[in-house]
């Protein structure tokens, strides 16, 4: 009985170790150090970016666009240092491109948020179109070209190691820490359960729910700002094909972590499960060589496979 309620509590952490062990058994170079280190250096951007997303959905909403934020974030960052690099020097002209990044994408979240307010214009819709106007813009400050004005250190951001760790994992642990005391510990957390869970109810008990949609959206943002500034880094250039089709990646994450898509309901441990999940299955079907195009048919009976799962354990426990 224990067993099976410890299963019914914790079902993804099960299946992730043992698709752990298998790997370790069946692909050759999985348990090495230097390739959990690349595990984690490849799941930190989209899964920084999960954290929001996971606050989004939670609320009720949805954001489709973040896979042109993140090639727009990194192409402000590089054209603020191609333009300011003669004046300032390059690390402060990247300083100040990252914090124009920021702004500007916790701006688009707030736009995003306001239109739902005001216009009760679904947020699938505005952020649909907000993926291909931020994508556009991307491509006219690059002229479809990358910019590549960043000097060769800034690539530590991105891919460089402290005390043996990849930097990334520093910035990833620092968000995941962030969200999960703000979603476990503030107002706003709870407000953002009780506007997903039931918006008139949590209305009537004097929640903003508007104003906590909307920093949701916010804070997301400047996630993806950061996740931009990340891969800017990695490449040492701001490309406009950056991060394409990241969105379905970070929502996969989110819904096999548990998250439902009907809002309410959700936990920033278990996207962190699922974007390990993600990780971990990608690495280990590329070491066990298998086609890149099975590949996106795993991941997607994965999604469906995750969503069943849940569905079938709340409805065991109802029971």
């Amino acid at each position: 009985m224990q067993l099976a309620q410890f299963f019914r509590r914790h079902p993804m952490e099960i299946i992730l170790v043992a698709m752990y062990l298998y790997l370790m058994a069946a692909a050759p170079g999985f348990a090495t150090l230097d390739n959990q280190f690349n595990v984690l250096r490849n799941v930190t951007m989209q899964g920084i970016i999960a954290f929001g997303m996971t606050m989004i959905i939670i609320s009720g909403e949805i954001d489709l666009s973040i896979g042109s934020g993140v090639a727009f974030a990194g192409c402000v960052t590089a054209w603020f240092t191609r333009e300011l690099t003669p004046f300032t020097g390059a690390y402060t002209a990247i300083a100040i491109g990252a914090v124009a990044a920021m702004v500007i994408m916790f701006c688009v979240g707030v736009f995003t948020g306001k239109l739902r307010q005001h216009f009760n214009m679904p947020t699938f819709i505005t952020t649909l179109g907000l993926l291909t106007v931020l994508s556009g813009a991307a491509n006219l400050i690059t002229g479809g070209f990358p910019i590549t004005s960043f000097p060769y250190q800034f690539n530590f951001l991105g891919s460089g190691f402290l005390f043996g760790i990849p930097f990334p994992v520093y910035i990833f642990v620092a968000v995941f820490g962030f969200v999960y005391f703000l979603m476990n510990y503030t107002s706003f957390g709870r407000s953002i359960y009780a506007v997903g869970g039931n918006l008139e109810a949590a209305r009537l008990s004097g929640i903003d729910v508007w104003r906590t949609k909307t920093l949701a959206f916010g804070i997301t943002g400047v996630f993806t700002a950061i996740a931009g500034i990340l891969i800017a880094s990695q490449i040492l250039s701001g490309s406009a094909s950056a991060a394409r089709g990241w969105e379905l990646d970070v929502i996969s994450a989110v819904i096999i972590g548990g998250t439902s898509l009907f809002g309410g309901k959700g936990s920033i441990r278990g996207t962190l499960i699922g974007v390990l999940f993600l990780g971990v299955i990608v690495n280990g079907m590329t070491l066990l060589n298998v086609s890149e195009y099975w590949q996106y048919v795993v991941r997607g009976m994965l999604i469906i496979s995750a969503v069943l799962l849940n569905h079938a354990l709340e409805k065991s426990a109802k029971t």
